[in-house]
């Protein structure tokens, strides 16, 4: 697959979370957010079943064993704290909130990075981070004490996105089998959240077909195809390309809520979300084109 493609999956990809973020909304008014999580990967993981099997048949395909097998239930779990997460922040956030702050996990990674496998970050990393911090103060309303709990949810979420990033490429590379990945940690997640769920929250027939189209929509396109289509780009794509686009879900979720939802930014929050998005975008791009083409690019020339 050619570099162009990949990146076209992940922006499809980006595009799909970033309007998901309005059906996992409104599907909190008929389920709560584990019983709804369940759901929705459960049947994610039986849409993507079907092609994993496929995948196994090729005569290149690698065996999947009882270590890679307790790996990729590892990375479910994470998986399931962060999208746990995210669906319970939700229900007291708005979905441009939810996607900004969700989108934080791109300036964490690198310091995640650092702090737990070692690996260096540039140097942009930090005055991002600083920036990143004050975009969510402004998000606030200018506030730390403003942020409500669905916003804070929505910052430790980022955090479990982050993990998720730094161990689904390399699990995704050594096991050659993506589509596996995708279905059984999409297993994992639906057992974990469905099981506490079913025990802790009101569930009905009616009010699962009540939220059937929400259902569908998350299940079947943001989770079996979009993230099945983030496993597969990252194979074919150098990561800071892949975070840029993955990013733009952050504007995609503002972009969708406003046309769907209605929902708006006051000024203080509308420079936050750009501070952040600036900071997520500057910690990818800096690296790649480097500091000296970037002066160069400014017309700064040597200092």
């Amino acid at each position: 697959m050619s570099r162009p493609v990949a990146n076209l999956l992940l922006l499809l990809a980006a595009l799909i979370w970033g309007s998901a973020f309005v059906a996992q909304s409104t599907a909190m008014r008929d389920l709560g957010p584990l019983t709804f999580t369940g759901l929705r990967f459960l049947i994610a993981a039986l849409v993507v079943a079907p092609f994993a099997i496929h995948e196994g048949k090729r005569r290149a395909a690698a065996p999947l064993g009882a270590g890679r097998l307790v790996r990729f239930t590892g990375l479910g779990l994470v998986f399931f704290a962060a999208i746990a997460l995210q669906q319970t922040g939700l229900v007291q956030t708005t979905v441009t909130n939810a996607g900004f702050l969700t989108a934080v996990y791109v300036v964490l990674t690198p310091i995640l990075g650092l702090l737990a496998f070692g690996e260096r970050p540039h140097a942009v990393v930090w005055p991002a981070a600083l920036v990143t911090l004050a975009g969510i103060w402004l998000l606030g309303g200018g506030g730390v004490e403003r942020l409500n709990t669905g916003d804070i949810l929505m910052i430790v979420c980022a955090f479990f996105w982050a993990l998720h990033v730094c161990l689904l490429g390399g699990l995704a590379a050594s096991s050659g089998r993506p589509l596996a990945l995708s279905a059984w940690q999409f297993a994992v997640v639906g057992v974990v959240a469905l099981v506490p769920g079913l025990a802790l929250e009101p569930v009905s027939l009616p009010a699962i077909a009540a939220a059937g189209p929400e259902l569908i929509y998350t299940s079947v396109f943001s989770g079996g195809l979009a993230y099945t289509l983030q496993t597969i780009g990252q194979r074919w794509t150098r990561s800071g390309d892949a975070a840029i686009l993955l990013s733009s879900e952050a504007l995609f979720g503002a972009l969708f809520g406003a046309l769907l939802l209605g929902e708006r930014l006051s000024p203080a929050g509308l420079v936050g979300c750009l501070l952040i998005f600036s900071s997520i975008v500057a910690v990818q791009v800096i690296p790649i084109i480097g500091w000296s083409r970037l002066r160069a690019k400014v017309g700064l020339g040597r200092v």
